[in-house]
């Protein structure tokens, strides 16, 4: 069980959870949060927004899958001249 974010730049919203490619990836949602109300076992036809919650249950690589890859920071690292002397 995994619970996914469907952020406002992601490309589910505005598609019915029908339409979203969750059933092809063996992925079921079992509860939707949207704000303060909980959509138990939502229908396919139910059009996703931005910052829904969806409770699901399938593989879990396939969830991992779904969540895009994170930019490393970068980390500079800071040279001898650059720190202040000890007095």
């Amino acid at each position: 069980m995994a619970e996914i974010v469907v952020h406002s730049g992601s490309d589910m919203v505005g598609k019915k959870l029908g339409d979203s490619g969750l059933d092809e990836r063996d992925i079921t949602v079992l509860t939707l949060h949207r704000g303060p109300q909980v959509i138990p076992n939502p229908r396919n036809k139910t059009v996703l927004e931005g910052e829904d919650r969806l409770l699901c249950f399938g593989k879990l690589e396939e969830m991992r899958s779904m969540i895009p890859d994170r930019k490393q920071k970068r980390v500079r690292r800071l040279m001898k001249k650059h720190l202040p002397e000890n007095s």
